[in-house]
Formats: C-alpha cells, sequence, structure tokens
C-alpha cells in the first residue's frame, strides 16, 4: 500500500517556506514481530518544529536530519499488529512524524484512553497541556492567590497554563495579539484579565491589572511584554521561560531586560522543556484529565485539511494567525 509523507529536504533562514520539504510517495514494509502499523488521524503542529529544522546541534534535542520525515506529534490508530501489546484499533499518541503511515516498536508511544476525542487530547493531553503543567506547577511552585501573568495566553500552551492557573487560585492575567482573543480568553476561560500586547497604552493595561504586582510570568513569546512583566515582578517571583516566538523569524534577536531586578527581587528565572521530563508524561497526563473531566479545561482547535496544508499551514503560528491549537486532520 503507498503513502505519502514530507521529508525536510532543505534548512530554514528566517522562515519555513515551501521549499524547505519534499512530499514522497512510499510503500508500508511487511511487518517483523514486534511491529505495528499505524494510520495517523491528527498531527500537531507547534512553534517548537522551528527549531528542529534547523542545524543547532546544541539544543535541547538532536535536529530533523535532511532526507528525514519532519518531526511532530500526533494521534494515530493501529491497523495491523505483530506486537502483542497493541492491538488492532488502539489509539497511541507520539511522535510520528508528518505522514499518514507508519511502523513502530511502541517506544515513546503512549496508549489513550477510548472515550477522549483526539482534539481534546492534542489540545489538553499532548505537548501543550503537557508543557503547561510541568513548567508553572513544578518549575513555578504556585501558590494560591499569587498573581501570574501569561504571554501569549491564547496560544496552545499559555490558554492551559492560564486555566491551570485559575485552577489552582491564582490571579491571571493573560496577552493575546487581536481583541477577539482577549475575549475568548476572559468570557470562555475565565482569565482575571486579557490585554491587546499591540495597545499603545500595554504598561498602563498591565500595572492596572497587577495591582498588587506579579509573582509568577510564564514566558512564551518575548516581546514588550517581557520587558514590562519584568519591572513588575514581585520579590522571590519566579520566571517561566518556555519560548520566545518574537525571535523565532528575526536573525537578531531582541535585547533583554537589565539583570539589576534579579538582583533586587531575588528573582528565579528558569527555562525549561519537555524532553527533559518524557518519564512524567504519564503522571502528568492523569492530572490533566482530572482537570479536563472536571471542567476546569477547555480548548480550540484550528484544524487543517490532508497532509501537504502543513507546509504553508505551519506559518500561522509565527503570524498569530491560527485561533487555538493547530493540526492538521487527515
Amino acid at each position: 500500500m503507498q503513502y505519502k509523507a514530507i521529508k525536510l529536504v532543505k534548512r530554514p533562514k528566517l522562515t519555513i517556506t515551501p521549499d524547505l520539504f519534499e512530499v514522497v510517495t512510499l510503500e508500508t514494509p511487511e511487518l517483523v514481530d514486534g511491529q505495528f502499523l499505524l494510520k495517523q488521524t491528527h498531527m500537531s503542529l507547534d512553534p517548537a518544529m522551528k527549531g528542529w529544522m534547523t542545524d543547532d546541534r546544541n539544543s535541547y534535542i538532536p535536529p530533523v536530519e535532511l532526507g528525514e520525515v519532519m518531526r511532530s506529534s500526533g494521534i494515530a490508530e493501529v491497523v495491523e499488529s505483530k506486537n502483542s501489546n497493541f492491538a488492532v484499533g488502539d489509539r497511541v499518541m507520539g511522535l510520528i512524524g508528518w505522514t499518514e503511515y507508519a511502523v513502530s516498536d511502541g517506544q515513546g508511544l503512549q496508549k489513550l484512553p477510548p472515550q477522549i476525542p483526539a482534539e481534546a487530547v492534542l489540545c489538553v493531553l499532548a505537548l501543550p497541556g503537557l508543557t503547561a503543567y510541568k513548567g508553572l506547577m513544578d518549575v513555578g511552585k504556585p501558590k494560591a492567590g499569587e498573581t501570574l501573568v501569561v504571554s501569549g495566553a491564547a496560544g496552545s500552551v499559555g490558554s492551559m497554563v492560564g486555566q491551570i492557573g485559575k485552577a489552582e487560585g491564582l490571579t491571571v492575567v493573560g496577552t493575546a495579539g487581536t481583541d477577539e482573543k482577549c475575549r475568548w480568553l476572559e468570557d470562555e476561560l475565565g482569565f482575571d484579565k486579557a490585554i491587546n500586547y499591540k495597545s499603545d497604552d500595554l504598561a498602563k493595561q498591565i500595572a492596572a491589572a497587577t495591582p498588587d504586582g506579579v509573582d509568577l510570568y510564564f514566558e512564551n513569546t518575548g516581546g514588550p511584554v517581557q520587558h514590562i512583566t519584568f519591572g513588575r515582578m514581585n520579590a522571590h517571583g519566579r520566571i517561566i521561560v518556555c519560548g520566545m516566538i518574537a525571535d523565532y523569524n528575526t536573525d537578531k534577536p531582541s535585547p533583554g531586560p537589565n539583570w539589576l531586578n534579579i538582583i533586587r527581587k531575588r528573582l528565579t528565572v528558569q527555562g525549561f522543556t519537555m524532553p527533559d521530563h518524557w518519564d512524567e508524561v504519564p503522571a502528568i497526563s492523569q492530572k490533566l484529565l482530572a482537570y479536563f473531566q472536571a471542567g476546569k479545561l477547555k480548548y480550540r482547535a484550528h484544524k487543517l485539511g490532508g497532509l501537504e496544508s502543513a507546509i504553508e499551514g505551519i506559518n500561522l503560528l509565527f503570524t498569530g494567525g491560527n485561533k487555538g491549537k493547530l493540526m492538521v486532520v487527515l
């Protein structure tokens, strides 16, 4: 049986362009003992993929090599199996790649409960939810009553961070790039305040929304919000650095805030990524599932159709054009 996959054939310069990829037609191989065949149904598109395309050998995860199928996480169904642990019909989640079919031995895959829709899995239980929980709860160590600011709050990670924060008794302020996204954060997700970061009076609005200062800052974007929030941090505040999406498509990173405030306020600033914590995924997934089943985590999925839609669609992540978790439905 033939199927399509997309390989990375060139490294990006500043932006992701279609010529970086090659669509190929492959044949499904004969399975050997211990293997099974997956048919992917939903494929996640995440900002981290831009870094995976570069030739950075010092990053937290090795780059995708040229000629390899582009890396991504996704959800797939077992359609043929020679592995006693994975039966036909089982649904799994893991790093499957930009491909319609894949062969696996089960390593790195997690079985999914049958009752949860695939969209909810990618929005809540997959990388965005895992990253949000690990960053806020384990790195940030929040205490009820504290104030949390989240940049990129309408994104797949930021929206989960804010909702977990509300579930844990925090005052939550988010920034996003459109008034519509801000309304969604306040009206649907329960943020205490959402601010359009393109506002002329951004500093004034953030100050008004955080009258008691900021205890936790979950950083997804960089940019002006970072400087303003850094200046409002309380003593012993924690800054969780998850992403710098404002700098992903620039050739020169923007200057960061002066470190004097780190001393004055005894701040903790910590960067983190989920690949350091894959062993914790089952435990974190159970905690996310509990929030979700209690109605405390809502999501919005932005769906593209067909494998090849990923080639152009991934850039929505860097223009802010996506509304909710970006995914491809195969």
